[in-house]
């Protein structure tokens, strides 16, 4: 495990980690910027290059930029496309990418960092509310008989949430 991932995952004062944390305060800034921040920012992040997108760009490019290097100028270029296959080879073959680890050191976010930004963003948004749930209509309309009876209160679905609870909730549910 290298020395930034390790400091990634270790648990800041509050029990969450320095990516969850970094999560919880963008979220927050959106929560405050309001619903159509949402969109904004779920445009941002579809466009933001990830560490791993980056590394095979960048062996993509020496690779090509070798070949073409070692047909105009010298066969010593050919060193780069090695290089880049080599590149390719370990990210292929190994769990991460130690290019890409590279980028994410220097401050690049891995994609299931983003992705976990997106889902919380899309949950926010209302996005997952058509899914279906355990209970259906029918269990529904059973409980609002049964609360004549002194049964359960079935909550307002659409009530108001303090914004730092709904926060650490969604942080909690993209975390698994």
């Amino acid at each position: 495990m290298t020395m930034q991932l390790a400091a990634q995952q270790t648990p800041t004062p509050h029990g969450l980690t320095k990516s969850e944390a970094v999560l919880e305060s963008r979220l927050r800034k959106v929560i405050d910027a309001g619903p159509a921040a949402i969109d904004e920012r779920l445009e941002e992040l579809d466009s933001e290059w990830t560490a791993g997108r980056i590394s095979k760009a960048t062996a993509g490019v020496m690779v090509v930029g070798g070949l073409v290097l070692s047909l105009t100028i010298s066969l010593w270029w050919l060193v780069l496309p090695i290089v880049g296959g080599a590149i390719l080879l370990q990210y292929l073959f190994g769990r991460t990418s130690l290019v890409g680890e590279l980028f994410h050191a220097i401050g690049f976010r891995r994609g299931a960092d983003i992705e976990q930004e997106k889902f919380a963003l899309r949950a926010l948004r209302g996005d997952f509310t058509h899914l279906p749930t355990m209970q259906t209509i029918e269990d529904r309309d059973a409980l609002s008989r049964m609360e004549g009876e002194g049964g359960p209160a079935i909550e307002d679905a659409h009530e108001k949430h303090d914004a730092d609870k709904a926060v650490k909730v969604l942080v909690e549910v993209a975390r698994h």
